[in-house]
């Protein structure tokens, strides 16, 4: 069987492609394992600043198996216990991962985004869409609600009305619409979706590495200090970037007009 995730790399830019379009990759329990392993080697890895999240087959991820949910209570008859610890060791993986990555993300989305696979999307950083992009938290027309994170992220990208909105009514939302609402940072046609998403991706990877990941960990710092805190963080993090050889060859790159060498050298 073919790998559910595709792991390539080319310069500091990952593709991690999701490899089930029999099931509109559906996040599966191999299909867990492998976007987790993905980011957590991507992100261990410092010649890598950022990640593309993409899809093959007629959709980007059709979130949770159906079939797998319903054979969680009907055949495999797991108690509440065991349900709960389900979730926690298995797709709660994902936003577990991507709340540490300190590698940039980019979601390059097409088709249906659908429930998990709408909070997958949410997850990152940066979101492309096709035109036929269709973002959805369908979790209540199945009866359950958004386990795997998104009630975390979604408000966050666009706020917590139009997110209750998402969640409560179930209504897709589409590509024009998601870029309205900043679901969307950019719409690009299907043919043109991984260039675009590749061409933003190095265009974040040009920059100095260690300042690229370091915003990522004052951000994710910033979640819960106070401003007080916050400010200490951030200029701690700031005197350790400015020892660093990146930053004069960022000055200089600047003041002579021309493009950095960047190794991320500490």
């Amino acid at each position: 069987m073919d790998m559910p995730v595709l792991y390539e790399q080319s310069g500091r830019v990952v593709t991690l492609t999701l490899n089930r379009p029999e099931t509109r990759n559906a996040l599966s329990a191999d299909v867990v394992d492998a976007l987790v392993d993905g980011l957590k080697k991507a992100n261990a890895d410092r010649s890598v600043s950022c990640v593309i999240i993409a899809a093959n087959g007629a959709s980007f991820c059709a979130g949770g198996n159906l079939h797998e949910l319903r054979g969680l209570t009907v055949s495999q008859k797991l108690t509440h216990a065991q349900l709960a610890s389900w979730y926690e060791k298995g797709i709660q993986r994902i936003p577990a991962t991507f709340h540490e990555l300190d590698v940039v993300t980019i979601a390059a989305v097409h088709g249906h985004a659908v429930g998990a696979g709408c909070d997958l999307a949410a997850m990152c950083d940066i979101r492309v869409a096709a035109p036929d992009a269709s973002f959805a938290e369908s979790f209540v027309r199945v009866g359950l609600i958004s386990g795997d994170g998104g009630s975390w992220f979604l408000p966050r990208v666009i706020g917590l009305a139009r997110a209750k909105e998402m969640m409560l009514t179930a209504q897709p939302v589409g590509a024009q619409k998601a870029l309205d609402w900043g679901l969307a940072n950019a719409v690009a046609d299907r043919c043109e979706l991984i260039e675009v998403a590749t061409r933003m991706a190095e265009q974040i990877a040009a920059l100095p590495p260690n300042a690229l990941r370091g915003t990522k960990q004052l951000l994710r710092k910033m979640e819960s200090s106070g401003f007080n805190q916050g400010l200490a963080e951030a200029a701690q993090m700031q005197a350790t970037l400015h020892l660093q050889p990146d930053h004069l060859e960022a000055v200089a790159a600047v003041l002579e007009k021309r493009d950095g060498n960047f190794t991320g050298a500490s």
